[in-house]
């Protein structure tokens, strides 16, 4: 079972995801097999995920598939040089999550999983300069909250302040 921030997290993605990309459609998702991976093929999508490749090291393992869209839920924040994995994408369609940069919540590292960690957490304004950068055209754009039940300062804001930003992109290729 999730708990209510994934939960919600996962009902504003699918919710961006249909609406951008309907099912039924054939999506890499960058990341390997994980919870969302098993929601998406519940609501009608076939899911080829990543096997768990450093994507940094080897971009163009985004080219082995031929999809209808790519997917990517809260990874880019994890990759050093995302603008690789971008820039060789060859699908037209992008579909991408990231956790905001929050003044009260920084850059997130796992003490005891040495991949559980964000190198980026970017602006709005960045990722969308990321994505233009490496050739993507946003079509669509949308932010939610992450409310938690913990009693604090901090929880109270994430009521309030948008911490995940979604977009659908496309691209021309040649």
């Amino acid at each position: 079972m999730y708990n209510i921030p994934h939960l919600k997290r996962y009902e504003h993605t699918l919710a961006f995801l249909k609406k951008v990309v309907p099912s039924p459609a054939t999506v890499l998702d960058l990341g390997t097999r994980n919870p969302f991976s098993e929601i998406m093929e519940q609501n009608g999508y076939i899911v080829i995920n990543t096997e768990g490749e450093d994507l940094d090291l080897l971009p163009e393992i985004v080219k082995k598939h031929k999809v209808d869209a790519v997917t990517a839920f809260e990874i880019f924040e994890h990759l050093l040089a995302p603008l690789n994995v971008l820039r060789e994408i060859e699908t037209t369609k992008l579909v991408t999550t990231i956790p905001l940069d929050l003044w009260f919540a920084k850059a997130y590292r796992s003490k005891t999983d040495m991949w559980d960690r964000h190198y980026h957490e970017f602006e709005d304004w960045q990722f969308d300069w990321l994505l233009e950068k490496s050739g993507w055209q946003i079509q669509e754009k949308e932010k939610w909250t992450s409310p938690t039940t913990k009693i604090g300062f901090r929880p109270i804001l994430r009521k309030f302040i948008p911490r995940y930003y979604a977009v659908y992109a496309e691209k021309n290729i040649k």
